[in-house]
């Protein structure tokens, strides 16, 4: 159990028993880890940590820069054994210092971080063995930190275990259906689906930053006694860990490897309106006209899907959307812009289908007939993870939308979803999906990223139902899928988005109201409706959505106009209370542009979430960790969503260290106290920062 300890390279290796151990400075206060069987390269891919770290933040220039050490040494380690009296051996230690983080690999093997100035441990793996430096290690158990168990023939089930931190609070992790902000004490799955997006990266209460650099199919478990995460089928083991002294720190260092979003287009601030579905070009432009008639601040309208004649032709269906360059034409004239729904799917009958068959372009199966999904006829979609085919499917694109004058594309299906999530059917060009399924997201917003940047589309954003580590680099505005339409839906998406964006995806929204449901006659799902409206006015996006019933009759028997539409979703379809309730609100949106601006500017340039945990703007109070259920929207606002039925006042918590305006009423508070207001349906509470006006 002694093994091979050695610096070179600026990294530190350590070598036993076939396994490949290798420790390296990458980017500020951090280390790369990654550990391969069996002579694997371990530089295959960088995967999320694709950013170029300064040369006096990466190993070729660290210890040069006189950011990073490199220690190797013996030490004298008694051996237990089943025979009488034992034995003592030299064992190869080591560590490896950058700035703020220090990690050691100990007699036994096992990595443990610290915090290079004080000494405190960070994280350290779980191991349970005959021969550690650390006397609670020693056990006849035989436990390791990091497991390779080989598949018959082929790739590695890979455990990698950490000890548990007593009164560590856990962030980030992307998008679950859940209400916990903090994950302590939840498994989380590492898999992608409609409405769940697996983002591993993690912010500790005990100083840390974690990415679990690893896209294949698996579970974490934050347990009370031990930190599990597994991979499912892979080859490698590789994951990112840094110091810091606050979570806006931690993130900033996280966004500079993972990369940043771009600077969100005017345009995209305000308010957008969506339904399921507008099924005619006439549609369409009538409610744009309507908003504009009755004054109403409208942005951004949405071609939901099945505008098309097949899945796969990525097109307008000329039956129905006869003019597309005359409707874009007349939105411009009003200030809208038109978002065109993508989806990946590929249907046989589809003009694309042979060639993109042909070529290798799809998504193959492990067995069976190639299939993947079935809504309105059996699909499989084009393989994001072939460059060839992200290539392809924008040229067509391009051609059909792009230009015609569409520069905004929501890429929906975007996990992809399936039929069955039988994550082992699946093969990409990169990989099978259970050993990098989970990047699918990133690739497929990469697709639409560089098609735009090519033709000079700087402010690119693009709307995706899922997202994967970095996926914010590529423009991607991620939506929390096809959720309920019930005020305990509405609840999870505060989690959501909350740890959506401390796992680094800034821009985050919902379908304002949920998606399944809700009729807009009907005056329980009005105040559900009145109250998910006031809260997304202050999320990074403004846009409602959702399959609303009664559901409409199909205005067609050909292509995709075959396919049903939901109920009216217009902010003046549900009443006249409700819809004096959003004018208020959309106003609110149109005076707080300038203040949206600058929090974009900040999500470009530091990585900072656009809403985020109290505690991310107050780190000293210790009472913001304690409130989850409330936020900031920027450095300025604190926001207290109601969530329940009939509620008619509400606690909020205000962080000490600033005084706070009510923007409703005006009254002024001082911080570090609990102060409770009234909450009739017209005012869900927000408070603004020593002095903020704009609203």
């Amino acid at each position: 159990m002694a093994g091979i300890v050695e610096a070179k390279d600026g990294k530190l290796y350590r070598y036993f028993e076939g396994q490949t151990t290798c420790i390296e400075p990458w980017g500020k206060n951090a280390l790369r880890v990654r550990s391969v069987m069996m002579g694997y390269d371990m530089n295959d891919a960088d995967y999320a940590l694709s950013e170029e770290v300064p040369a006096q933040y990466c190993a070729a220039g660290a210890e040069a820069a006189g950011n990073c050490t490199i220690k190797t040494w013996l030490e004298e380690q008694s051996v237990v054994s089943n025979f009488p009296g034992a034995r003592t051996i030299q064992v190869a230690c080591g560590s490896i210092t950058n700035g703020k983080i220090r990690a050691e690999i100990t007699a036994g093997g096992k990595v443990v971080f610290y915090e290079n100035a004080t000494g405190k441990v960070l994280l350290e793996e779980f191991a349970r063995n005959r021969l550690d430096g650390h006397s609670k290690d020693l056990s006849a158990l035989e436990i390791v930190g990091r497991e390779f168990m080989p598949h018959r023939g082929g790739d590695y089930q890979l455990t990698a275990r950490f000890e548990p931190n007593a009164n560590e609070r856990i962030y980030g992790m992307g998008q679950y259906q859940q209400p916990y902000l903090n994950l302590k004490g939840c498994t989380l799955e590492l898999a992608q689906r409609n409405s769940q997006a697996s983002v591993p990266f993690m912010i500790s209460t005990q100083g840390y930053g974690f990415l679990w650099n690893n896209p294949a199919v698996g579970k974490v478990t934050f347990a009370k006694n031990l930190t599990e995460w597994v991979a499912y089928s892979t080859k490698k083991l590789d994951y990112w860990i840094c110091a810091g002294d606050t979570p806006a720190e931690i993130e900033e260092q996280y966004a500079d490897v993972a990369g940043k979003v771009p600077m969100m287009p005017d345009y995209a601030m305000g308010f957008w309106q969506c339904k399921l579905r507008y099924a005619t070009q006439e549609q369409l432009l009538e409610v744009a006209r309507e908003y504009k008639r009755r004054g109403l601040p409208l942005d951004v309208i949405v071609v939901d899907f099945f505008h098309w004649e097949h899945q796969g032709d990525w097109d307008f269906d000329p039956t129905y959307w006869p003019d597309p360059e005359g409707m874009i034409a007349e939105l411009k004239s009003m200030g809208v812009e038109l978002m065109v729904s993508i989806w990946p799917t590929v249907e046989t009958a589809s003009v694309n289908f042979k060639e993109l068959n042909e070529r290798g372009y799809l998504i193959r199966t492990e067995r069976g007939v190639q299939y993947g999904m079935d809504f309105m006829a059996p699909t499989i979609h084009f393989d994001a993870t072939n460059p060839g085919a992200r290539k392809f499917v924008w040229n067509v694109a391009k051609k059909n939308y792009f230009d015609r004058g569409v520069k905004l594309f929501w890429l929906d299906e975007a996990e992809p979803e399936y039929k069955i999530y039988d994550f082992d059917h699946f093969r990409y060009y990169a990989g099978s999906n259970m050993q990098i399924g989970n990047m699918f997201p990133v690739m497929y917003a990469k697709t639409f990223f560089d098609g735009l940047r090519e033709q000079g589309i700087e402010k690119t954003i693009s709307l995706l139902r899922c997202a994967w580590a970095g996926s914010q680099k590529y423009g991607a505005l991620v939506w929390s899928g096809d959720i309920g339409t019930t005020f305990e839906s509405m609840r999870n998406q505060i989690a959501a988005g909350l740890n959506m964006g401390l796992a680094g995806i800034t821009w985050w929204t919902t379908d304002i109201g949920g998606f399944h449901g809700g009729d807009a006659n009907d005056e329980a799902y009005r105040e559900v409706f009145a109250r998910w409206f006031e809260w997304g006015t202050f999320c990074p996006v403004m846009r409602v959505h959702g399959d609303r019933e009664p559901r409409q009759e199909p205005v067609g028997t050909t292509g995709g106009a075959m396919c049903c539409s939901g109920g009216p979703n217009e902010v003046y379809s549900y009443g006249e209370r409700v819809y004096e309730i959003c004018k208020k609100y959309m106003n609110y949106r149109v005076q707080l542009k300038p203040y949206i601006t600058q929090i974009m500017e900040e999500a470009h340039t530091k990585g900072t979430p656009v809403i985020r945990p109290m505690f991310y703007d107050f780190p000293q109070d210790q009472a913001t960790y304690d409130y989850e259920d409330q936020h900031m929207f920027g450095p300025s606002l604190l926001v207290a969503p109601v969530y329940t039925a009939g509620q008619s006042e509400r606690s909020v918590y205000l962080p000490s260290g600033a005084k706070w305006r009510d923007i409703h009423t005006g009254t002024v508070y001082e911080g570090g106290q609990v102060v409770t207001v009234a909450t009739p349906l017209e005012v869900t509470p927000v408070f603004a920062r020593d002095g903020f006006d704009l609203i």
